[in-house]
């Protein structure tokens, strides 16, 4: 799935994805792209695991590709549609603090020690 310049790539694991869960990743991935013009490409597995019991056998992988450290998360709970919202949400709470700490360090750049002495010029 393209969106503008960006990817998506959506993919089941143990689970046959319905259009409903692709669109919802969908609608809840664009406000990533919105936050962030800079990513690359966004995977999301998500993934059935039938060896859990009842609790926590839905599970949200995201993976967003960005310059810099790429971002990876995962959620797990009872509902598939949830395991989604939570992984999209920590997402995005990842991406809001990468972002204010980029402006915290360009407001207060560290000064810089040379260690020889700089000598005076006169202006000409």
């Amino acid at each position: 799935m393209k969106n503008n310049d960006h990817e998506l790539i959506v993919s089941g694991v143990h689970l046959e994805l319905t259009q409903a869960m692709k669109d919802i990743v969908r609608e809840k991935i664009e406000k990533l792209f919105r936050h962030e013009e800079r990513i690359s490409r966004i995977r999301f597995e998500l993934e059935f695991n039938s060896t859990v019991t009842k609790q926590n056998q839905f599970v949200a992988k995201g993976h967003i590709e960005i310059y810099g450290k790429p971002m990876v998360v995962s959620e797990a709970s009872d509902d598939i549609y949830k395991s989604i919202d939570l992984a999209v949400t920590k997402l995005d709470r990842m991406l809001r603090r990468r972002s204010r700490l980029k402006k915290v360090k360009r407001k207060h750049p560290h000064e810089i020690d040379i260690p020889a002495e700089i000598p005076k010029v006169e202006p000409a």
